[in-house]
């Protein structure tokens, strides 16, 4: 793994609003801490999410797009950046493999945070279409797209954006993590990250509780103790 000291610069693909909140603000926050600068991409504003629909889902990826900047604020991230694709309908496109390609290439980080391709049988939740078609897009845009001067060559070409190599990826929601996190200290702020989503958890009943006990079951299972707050995820070497 890349040591913390050669971790500069973080890039953080999702498809939705709140789930890099759901999968690692606190480690987020943890990196934001020592100086890192971290970027968020959001494939989807989220339009077809709500639990009360009363917004059009113009109106709602606005509302979406309002709540994931006061939760990336609350884990200590200001560049966050959207690309528009429909929500519920993503798929691993040459299209989609280019926009991320294009990112990575603008903001040049040395870990990439995204979702695991794979489907989850043990824990439904993170499997959701679109996330999967995000992590294999933006799987394939670290390798080979975004290091590949011959890939998208008009990035290069017309937007003067140079092949950069990223050196590690974490995949969230996977079945099976190889890398924990305590995230007990920051597991306030990740919180407030996840309850800045109003439109999403607002009418869960004791969503806090929920999210809490989460968590300390995976700072159980990753052995860091009764009452350690823990993410997890597993860990892609690009080299």
């Amino acid at each position: 793994m890349l040591p913390d000291s050669e971790i500069n610069r973080v890039l953080v693909v999702t498809a939705h609003p709140d789930d890099a909140d759901f999968g690692a603000a606190g480690s987020v926050a943890l990196l934001a801490d020592r100086g890192v600068e971290v970027t968020y991409l959001l494939v989807t504003d989220g339009d077809a999410g709500g639990n009360e629909r009363t917004l059009d889902n113009s109106g709602m990826a606005e509302l979406r797009r309002t709540e994931q900047r006061a939760a990336a604020k609350a884990v200590g991230v200001t560049d966050l950046r959207f690309l528009g694709h429909p929500d519920g309908q993503v798929v691993p496109s040459l299209e989609l493999r280019r926009d991320i390609a294009r990112v990575i290439r603008q903001v040049r980080p040395d870990l990439v945070i995204t979702h695991h391709p794979d489907r989850n049988y043990g824990f439904i939740a993170p499997s959701h279409p679109d996330h999967r078609a995000v992590g294999g897009a933006a799987l394939d845009a670290v390798y080979p797209d975004a290091r590949n001067p011959y890939a998208f060559p008009e990035l290069a070409r017309d937007e003067g954006l140079e092949a950069w190599t990223v050196r590690e990826v974490w995949l969230t929601g996977g079945p099976a993590p190889d890398h924990w996190v305590d995230v007990t200290s920051a597991m306030d702020r990740k919180l407030a990250a996840l309850q800045s989503h109003v439109s999403q958890v607002a009418h869960v009943e004791g969503f806090a509780d929920f999210v809490k006990s989460r968590f300390a079951a995976w700072g159980e299972q990753a052995g860091f103790g009764v009452g350690r707050y823990a993410e997890g995820f597993q860990v892609v070497s690009t080299a």
